[in-house]
């Protein structure tokens, strides 16, 4: 084999390598991913899932998000190119939700869905995770897979997108103060305004000295006739 013959092979199979390298992590980054990817408990959070991937280059026609058990609420986000179905329980709480694209997305493009979700106070602590079941003109992927315990998701060919639901927020002191206010109604004499108390004592003395000059200019006409 001639020295150029082998430089050539050397060389191609050097680029194949550097295709493989980095064919790995695009293939592994390719995942319906959400954001954020933590929230607090008891408090309603917008949550955001989005992918620029579709089924084995098939692009992508809806996207099937599964509501866990235990979700305090969730309200979907109309956005454009997308229509809404949802399935809900016996506590009208939705359990799915379907979102599907007006025109199917080519993979390379970035596209995403959101909804609003309250997660409810038992849920601190926890990561809870999203099945996400994504339809293409050709085929599906279901994104389910859940990390054992000390694995990393990413090391997963379809981990469902998860959050992990921190403790409940601590009132701010705004609402600290509204919750602490007086409640409303009539208000007693002792939390009146004072100047509003010196405005009218001043006027009822006016009209006591009012009265009293009158009382007097009577009679002394009266004297002199």
């Amino acid at each position: 084999m001639t020295h150029s013959r082998m430089s050539t092979r050397v060389a191609a199979g050097l680029a194949a390598g550097a295709l493989l390298a980095l064919a790995v992590p695009m293939a592994a980054s390719a995942h319906v991913e959400v954001g954020p990817d933590s929230a607090p408990a008891g408090a309603t959070t917008p949550l955001t899932f989005t992918f620029d991937h579709g089924c084995k280059e098939s692009p992508t026609t809806a996207l099937q998000i599964t509501i866990p058990a235990g979700i305090g609420n969730v309200t979907p986000v109309v956005e454009g190119g997308w229509s809404i179905d949802r399935t809900t329980g016996a506590n009208g709480v939705p359990t799915q939700v379907t979102y599907t694209a007006a025109q199917p997305i080519e993979s390379g493009l970035s596209a995403s869905v959101s909804m609003d979700v309250l997660f409810d106070t038992p849920d601190a602590g926890k990561v809870i995770t999203f099945p996400v079941l994504q339809k293409c003109v050709a085929g599906s992927t279901s994104w389910t897979q859940v990390p054992a315990a000390g694995q990393n998701a990413h090391e997963l060919d379809t981990p469902a997108p998860a959050v992990t639901v921190g403790p409940a927020q601590a009132p701010t002191d705004e609402a600290a103060a509204d919750a602490h206010a007086a409640p409303a109604g009539p208000q007693t004499p002792a939390q009146a305004d004072p100047v509003a108390r010196w405005l009218g004592a001043g006027g009822l003395a006016a009209g006591v000295i009012a009265l009293v000059v009158a009382i007097t200019a009577a009679t002394r006409r009266r004297a002199k006739s």
